[in-house]
């Protein structure tokens, strides 16, 4: 199928569909609506299968440093950038009324390039926009702001080694052997992340400025939440691969039992963290977790647990000393908690990579339920753990 079969095949179902309507069938119409979800879900694979094949089947073209005349290029030049036509406050304006009551983009704004539908189906999201929703995003993130970023084209197979180097000792005249060996490969996958906002129809007379500042806010809430989500626990089917889904190295593993000491167990933990991996490392677990080591002493008698005002105002918390970042996206240590269940883990963040380029696309659809314009915001994505030498895991014992 291709994009004008897509076109056709979902401007005869729509017909259907408003045809219905209008004869008083919701239920019949909601059902061909129900097509016109799956026909969407069906094209987007399709597109984003042949963006992945086309990434892979594009070979590099180098670099010409020369002109036509064979003169070396001044890559010194100020090189003029075309202006974005996203960007213009034209757009911005028709992009909020697309949003927020429907009216459909101009043509001339059509994107052509994305894996959108027609222009009244779908429009990229102003890079000005992107720019402020990347930096509301790193701003509200606990876990996001940690990791590693990188910009891959999903497809891509790359070595690990080009995301995190490591320096090696060589020689003179020779090759030392962990140079000889590969430091393995990473397959970038595009897997799809999907964020639905409500903007009410009372909110068809807010001005452009606040209709940005709400956009931006919730799509930078939603997103950020379900890519902490699965950076911490996705299985790696149709999202990244969480760090608790991975496999701690032997002797990294702690297990907790309800009549442990804490503080015992917290030491052993930092004694597992290898020296080479210290400096980047932070606790990680729920708050509930955090406030069970606040009553634990050291053979001091000192707290173990510490919670310090930070500059910008926020709670800084440490465990003996060491940063500690909470999150909602794993179990509790807790009497209640299973057997083998990770309470709290030690891990370098800077060891996982994130890929995605931020280039997010809209889509509308109503609610018939509520008669809300509901707007999905679409971003291509994919996360994953370089290396797990930083990652020491702390496991509820079997009683």
């Amino acid at each position: 199928m291709n994009k004008k079969q897509y076109e056709a095949m979902r401007k005869k179902l729509m017909d259907e569909a408003e045809g219905l309507i209008n004869e008083g069938k919701i239920k019949e119409a909601d059902s061909k609506m129900d097509e016109v979800k799956d026909l969407d879900e069906k094209w987007d694979a399709i597109a984003q299968a042949q963006a992945n094949f086309k990434a892979l089947n594009e070979e590099p073209k180098p670099l010409n440093v020369f002109e036509q005349n064979g003169s070396k290029a001044d890559f010194g030049a100020k090189v003029s950038e075309p202006e974005n036509i996203y960007n213009s406050q034209e757009y911005r304006i028709a992009f909020m009324n697309y949003v927020v009551n429907g009216t459909k983009i101009p043509e001339k704004f059509k994107n052509e390039a994305g894996p959108t539908k027609t222009g009244d189906i779908g429009s990229v999201i102003a890079p000005v926009l992107i720019s402020r929703i990347i930096e509301k995003m790193e701003s509200i993130g606990m876990i996001l702001p940690l990791v590693t970023k990188t910009t891959f084209a999903p497809g891509a197979r790359i070595p690990a080694s080009s995301v995190k180097p490591v320096a090696t000792w060589v020689a003179e005249g020779g090759t030392s052997e962990k140079q000889k060996k590969t430091t393995g490969y990473i397959d970038i996958r595009g897997f799809k992340l999907r964020c639905a906002i409500s903007m009410t129809l009372e909110a068809v007379t807010m001005s452009l400025t606040v209709f940005e500042t709400v956009f931006v806010n919730s799509i930078a809430e939603a997103m950020v939440k379900a890519q902490e989500e699965a950076i911490v626990n996705g299985d790696g089917e149709g999202k990244p691969k969480g760090i608790l889904n991975e496999t701690a190295q032997e002797g990294q593993s702690i297990e907790v039992g309800d009549k442990d000491s804490l503080y015992k167990k917290l030491v052993e933990a930092e004694a597992a963290l290898p020296l080479a991996y210290e400096n980047g490392a932070v606790w990680n677990m729920t708050k509930k977790t955090f406030m069970a080591f606040v009553g634990e002493v050291d053979a001091n008698g000192q707290p173990i647990a510490r919670v310090n005002q930070g500059i910008d105002g926020k709670p800084e918390r440490t465990l003996l000393g060491r940063k500690v970042v909470l999150n909602d996206y794993m179990d509790s240590y807790g009497a209640a908690t299973e057997a083998d269940t990770t309470v709290a883990f030690l891990y370098d963040w800077s060891d996982y990579m994130f890929n995605t380029n931020y280039a997010m696309t809209v889509k509308k659809y109503e609610d018939n339920d509520t008669e809300d314009e509901i707007t999905k915001a679409v971003m291509i994505c994919d996360g994953k753990s370089l290396e797990l030498n930083s990652l020491v895991v702390m496991k509820k014992k079997a009683a």
